[in-house]
């Protein structure tokens, strides 16, 4: 578990490729919000947009997650404490006029980066 990064994990480097090849320009692990320090992974700070790639294991994802069988409750207890604060950093966010994506680890880069694009566009 200590070796997994907190930031440029293979899932945000596959969506932050796919955004540049579309000629998106980003900032990355940067907080959206002043003074939080909940950090978002790819940012878009002109159209007020936050990515967050959430990995299946620690966000637990509804497809993809798996149990850990040694020590469980504390497990149990640390993705739920993950969710609860995911759920309110989405509530802030759009409180402060910002627009919040979540996508899963497992999703198509090339489909969140559509995704990415469209919401962009609204603007």
């Amino acid at each position: 578990m200590q070796a997994t990064g907190r930031r440029d994990t293979a899932a945000e480097l596959a969506v932050r490729r796919a955004l540049f090849r579309r000629g998106l320009r980003y900032r990355v692990d940067v907080s959206p919000l002043p003074g939080s320090q909940r950090r978002a992974d790819i940012v878009f700070p002109r159209s007020r947009l936050a990515v967050y790639v959430d990995g299946c294991f620690w966000h637990g994802c509804p497809t993809h997650r798996t149990r850990s069988k040694s020590n469980p409750a504390f497990w149990e207890d640390k993705i739920a404490t993950n969710q609860r604060r995911d759920a309110d950093t989405m509530l802030e966010l759009q409180r402060a006029g910002w627009t919040g994506l979540r996508v899963w680890e497992h999703e198509d880069p090339e489909k969140v980066a559509d995704q990415v694009a469209r919401l962009l566009r609204k603007d």
